[in-house]
């Protein structure tokens, strides 16, 4: 499954709950309904203070085909959407974000870990936007990630799912990939990975302190931006199985 991941920055004169208002009642009813998009989701920031960005909004397709032609690719801004509501959610973006302060990320998801059967709504992600180590090439990069770390971060204590999400496009796309992870609680999560702003937290938790440390061995950490947030399935026209 291919998936756009859009990191939402309102704009200069609105504030979070102006931005929140609007995205929720005027631009996600259409963004899910775009040409293509299979499924849809919104993460909105458990702490908007303290948050990196004012919210997520991942939107699944089947082929990455139908990515571009809604979304652009990977670097493209100004693009010129050919599908009617597309066109229309690109427009539309206009009113809310500010567009250049808008990290996006394009790539194809792989699941590690499910223990809810795809069923995502109302648990709290943890959302890692990876960037590699100076001196590390992007195979590199993946080949740690894949073999090393991702078989540790799976079995963090209280995480119910966890997905990495693979560039399509590694030499334009804005991160090294994205790591989600998924907690019934909040507290779970923020024992686990620290809570918004953290970067220097000390987990409690075995597997946890393993990880937290091991990410040292390839990543950037502080080019690394994260996104704490709930998780809401707007739209799902894909089983468990399609995954």
């Amino acid at each position: 499954m291919y998936k756009h991941v859009a990191c939402l920055v309102r704009k200069d004169d609105m504030t979070h709950e102006e931005f929140t208002e609007y995205w929720k009642n005027e631009h996600s009813p259409l963004a899910k309904d775009i040409e293509g998009v299979v499924r849809y989701h919104t993460v909105y920031p458990n702490d908007p203070e303290n948050s990196e960005f004012d919210g997520l909004a991942e939107l699944y397709f089947e082929t990455l085909d139908d990515l571009h032609e809604a979304l652009g690719s990977e670097g493209s801004r100004d693009y010129d959407p050919t599908r009617e509501v597309a066109a229309a959610a690109r427009e539309d973006v206009n009113n809310f974000l500010a567009i250049d302060e808008r990290p996006r990320f394009i790539g194809e998801e792989k699941v590690w870990k499910d223990e809810v059967d795809g069923d995502t709504d109302g648990l709290y992600k943890h959302s890692a936007f990876l960037v590699r180590k100076d001196g590390m090439t992007h195979e590199e990069f993946r080949d740690y990630w894949e073999n090393e770390h991702s078989p540790l971060a799976k079995d963090i204590e209280g995480v119910v799912r966890y997905q990495t999400v693979y560039p399509t496009d590694p030499e334009n796309a804005e991160f090294d990939g994205v790591a989600e992870l998924y907690f019934e609680t909040i507290e779970d999560l923020h024992e686990a990975l620290g809570s918004e702003g953290s970067r220097d937290y000390d987990p409690t938790r075995e597997v946890a302190a393993a990880a937290r440390e091991d990410v040292d061995n390839f990543l950037a950490v502080e080019k690394r931006p994260r996104f704490i947030g709930r998780e809401v399935v707007q739209k799902d026209e894909v089983d468990a199985e399609g995954y």
